[in-house]
């Protein structure tokens, strides 16, 4: 499975592990801000007390996340839904994710490496009109209150059927993989870090992150796993999407 981060490379094994100490101070969504810089990235998926590494190198974003590392280190993740029309200011998908700037690394050609940590979907209410080159909604969180619940991470999945699907799928790939860290990952952590780092298309991806429950994510993951699986007797090669 590849990374959807730009100039791509592979997600680290420890993505499996939970995110607790991180996310402490977010409460109820009225800890959440009404108002919020976000970064469009096609295929880039962020789900709660998921991990999400990036790249960043254009100046906008570098400035977003300048902004962000001086003030609450939250960053809204989105996905476009049509780049071709306007690829620099495309349209969006309404529901997206907001994440806590919890590493960083600044190197010398002027680029920062950061992990976003998953704090809450939110839908847009509306796009902000001001003056700096990085995009700014306005969110509404309440839909999402469950997504500050991390009592809710072992909510029930068909766990053998995903690891069974998975096993299959990096099988046929000649892939390997930690099983120590899969095995030891909450249902959670399991179901989301799978849909984060999976090689899905942007519809997919926005499927997932839209599910209304964990089972509902797990069978939705399971499924596009299965159908990657179904030709992987022809082509080693085919992706998971």
């Amino acid at each position: 499975m590849r990374s959807p981060r730009p100039g791509g490379g592979a997600y680290h094994q420890s993505c499996f592990r939970n995110v607790m100490t991180d996310l402490s101070r977010y409460h109820t969504t009225e800890d959440l801000p009404q108002t919020f810089p976000i970064f469009p990235l096609p295929r880039a998926l962020l789900l709660p007390r998921g991990r999400l590494p990036l790249q960043i190198f254009e100046p906008r974003y570098l400035d977003m996340v300048d902004d962000a590392l001086s003030s609450k280190r939250l960053i809204g993740m989105i996905q476009p839904c049509d780049m071709e029309r306007n690829p620099e200011n495309p349209e969006l998908f309404p529901v997206g994710c907001i994440g806590r700037i919890t590493a960083f690394k600044e190197t010398r050609d002027q680029r920062y490496y950061i992990t976003l940590t998953g704090v809450c979907r939110y839908r847009i209410k509306q796009e902000l009109d001001c003056v700096t080159l990085y995009r700014q909604v306005a969110g509404d969180f309440l839909p999402y209150p469950e997504d500050l619940s991390p009592e809710n991470e072992n909510e029930d999945i068909n766990r053998p059927q995903l690891i069974s699907a998975l096993k299959t799928y990096l099988a046929a790939r000649q892939m390997n993989t930690d099983w120590a860290s899969i095995e030891n990952a909450s249902n959670e952590g399991l179901v989301n870090s799978l849909s984060i780092i999976g090689d899905f298309d942007v519809g997919e991806k926005q499927m997932l992150l839209e599910a209304p429950t964990l089972p509902k994510r797990a069978e939705i993951l399971i499924a596009l796993i299965e159908f990657a699986n179904a030709p992987s007797t022809g082509s080693a090669d085919a992706p998971l999407q």
